[in-house]
C-alpha cells in the first residue's frame, strides 16, 4: 500500500487516462523487478521520461547509437522445434534477399541467442563455430536436421518399441550431438549463446553462458553436452549427468523447458546488466528482440496411454509460462514493442498423437509435421497487449518475418559506419564480472 500510496492522486475524469495510469502503474513495478533497474535517471526507469517512439530515420524507438539484437527460441512445443526451425530458414532467406548476401547466416545478424530444449539445439547448431570460420548450420540445414532426427532427440516423438527399449531416446540423442558437435565447447561459439537447462543436484536453473566460459573456471561445457542437457526428458530416460570441460562443476541436468521454456526474459536480462558487452544498450528501447515459439500440444488429445501423464503437464506448464513471458516482455517494452519486439508462435492446436495406433504415427510422418508449421507461419500474426491479453493482427507471421529482416539488416549496415562499438563480446582474456547469467550458473556450482 505504502508504493501505491506514493503515487499522484489523479481525477479519472482527466485527460490522463486509465490506459497511461496503468502503464505507468506496470512500467514502476516491471523496472524494479523484471529487470532489475535501479538507475532512477534511465529514462527506462523513470515513467516522467517516456520512450523514444518510432522515428522513420532509424526505423524504431531508441538510441541513435543502434540496437543489440536478440534471438530467442522457445522448447519443443507441439512442432518438437519445427516451427522454430521453419521460422530461421525464412528469416535466413529474407536476410540474404534484403543484403544481398547468398552467405548471410542467422549469427551475422543477432548479438544473442537463447534458446530451450529443441530452440537450445537450434541455437547450438546456428552458433556454434564450424572449421571455416561460420556457424555449422545454415538455418536451411538446421530444418533438415530437425525434421530428420526429432525422432532420434526427442521421446514425444513415435519410435518403434522395440527401438525405444533397446536404444533410450537419451542415448540416441547423445550419439547425435556427439557426431554434430565433437570437442566443440560454449568457448567455440560465434555469439552470446544462453541454454538453459534445470539442475536436479541442486534443484535450480542452470543457464549455459558463453560469457561465463570465458570469465570463469568451471563453466566451460562441451557444445553436445549442452544440447543433451537442455533437451533430457526427466520422464523417460531421466536426467543427464555431465561435468565442464575442467571437470570443476557437475550437473544431474533435465530439459531447459521446465526452468524456462521461454528464455526470451533471460536473455533481455543478460543484455541490460551486461555493460562490458553491451556497453551502449541502457533499456529496452536499445533492443531488438526475435521470439519464437514452437505451437502449442491440445491438453488431453490421443490416447492417454501413449504418452505419460507427467510429460503431459510438463509440456503444457512450459508452454503457458512461455505465453506469461511474452506477455511480460510486451508489456516490459511499452510504446516501442510494435518496432522492436517480435514474436512468432503458432495460433492454432495442434493435437500429438504419439505412439498409439498406425494412423497416429502416419500424421506425425516429417513432411506432415513440415506442412503443419508452414500453416502456422502463413496465420496472422499474434500480438500481446497490455493488461489486455492477445490480439490478431494484420500481417501474417510471414510477412512479419520478412518485416524485421528490414530491421536487422539496417542495424547490420549502420554499424559499418558507427564509430562506438555497439557490442564488445568476451574473448579468452577473463575478468571478473556478474551478471544474470553468472548469477543463474552460480546457485548450481559445487
Amino acid at each position: 500500500m505504502a508504493a501505491l500510496s506514493s503515487l499522484p492522486m489523479l481525477n479519472m475524469d482527466s485527460s490522463y487516462g486509465v490506459d497511461k495510469l496503468t502503464y505507468e502503474i506496470f512500467s514502476i513495478l516491471e523496472n524494479k523487478f523484471l529487470f532489475g533497474y535501479g538507475d532512477p535517471n534511465s529514462k527506462i526507469s523513470n515513467p516522467e521520461k517516456p520512450h523514444n517512439l518510432i522515428s522513420s530515420t532509424n526505423g524504431g524507438g531508441g538510441s541513435s547509437n543502434g540496437k543489440v539484437r536478440i534471438l530467442s527460441i522457445d522448447g519443443g512445443g507441439a512442432t518438437d522445434g519445427l516451427l522454430a526451425a521453419d521460422s530461421l530458414s525464412r528469416l535466413e532467406a529474407s536476410l540474404r534477399e534484403k543484403s544481398g548476401n547468398p552467405n548471410a547466416a542467422i549469427a551475422d545478424y543477432f548479438d544473442v541467442v537463447a534458446g530451450s530444449g529443441a530452440g537450445g539445439v537450434l541455437a547450438a547448431m546456428l552458433f556454434t563455430r564450424g572449421r571455416d570460420g561460420g556457424p555449422l548450420f545454415t538455418a536451411e540445414a538446421a530444418l533438415k536436421f530437425m525434421a530428420k532426427n526429432r525422432r532420434k532427440i526427442f521421446r514425444s516423438s513415435p519410435a518403434g518399441f522395440f527401438r525405444r527399449v533397446l536404444m533410450p531416446a537419451a542415448g540416441r540423442a547423445e550419439k547425435l550431438f556427439g557426431k554434430v558437435f565433437g570437442e566443440l565447447s560454449l568457448r567455440d561459439t560465434l555469439k552470446s549463446v544462453l541454454i538453459p537447462c534445470y539442475d536436479l543436484a541442486t534443484g535450480a536453473p542452470f543457464l549455459f553462458s558463453r560469457a561465463d566460459a570465458f570469465e570463469m573456471d568451471g563453466y566451460d561445457f562441451k557444445m553436445r553436452d549442452v544440447c543433451a542437457a537442455t533437451s533430457a526428458d526427466p520422464t523417460t530416460a531421466g536426467a543427464f549427468e555431465m561435468k565442464s570441460v575442467d571437470q570443476r562443476t557437475k550437473i544431474l541436468a533435465v530439459d531447459g523447458g521446465i526452468a524456462m521454456n521461454n528464455p526470451t526474459a533471460a536473455a533481455i536480462t543478460h543484455v541490460l546488466n551486461n555493460k562490458q558487452e553491451f556497453p551502449l544498450c541502457n533499456g529496452v528501447e536499445d533492443l531488438l528482440v526475435v521470439s519464437l515459439g514452437n505451437g502449442e500440444s491440445e491438453f488431453g488429445a490421443g490416447d492417454v496411454t501413449s504418452s505419460p501423464a507427467t510429460a503431459r503437464l510438463l509440456r503444457i506448464a512450459g508452454e503457458g509460462a512461455s505465453d506469461l513471458v511474452d506477455q511480460a516482455v510486451s508489456m516490459a517494452f511499452g510504446e516501442c514493442r510494435a518496432s522492436n519486439y517480435i514474436r512468432i508462435q503458432g495460433n492454432g492446436i495442434i493435437a500429438k498423437n504419439y505412439g498409439g495406433s498406425e494412423k497416429a504415427k502416419m500424421s506425425n510422418k516429417k513432411m506432415d509435421m513440415l506442412k503443419e508449421t508452414e500453416n502456422m507461419l502463413s496465420q496472422k500474426n499474434v500480438e500481446s497487449v497490455l493488461f489486455s491479453g492477445k490480439r490478431i493482427v494484420g500481417s501474417s507471421n510471414i510477412e512479419k518475418i520478412d518485416l524485421f529482416a528490414s530491421e536487422l539488416v539496417k542495424e547490420q549496415e549502420r554499424r559499418k559506419t558507427s564509430i562506438l562499438p555497439m557490442v564488445a563480446l568476451k574473448q579468452m582474456s577473463p575478468s571478473p564480472r556478474t551478471s544474470s547469467a553468472t548469477t543463474l550458473s552460480s546457485l548450481s556450482s559445487n
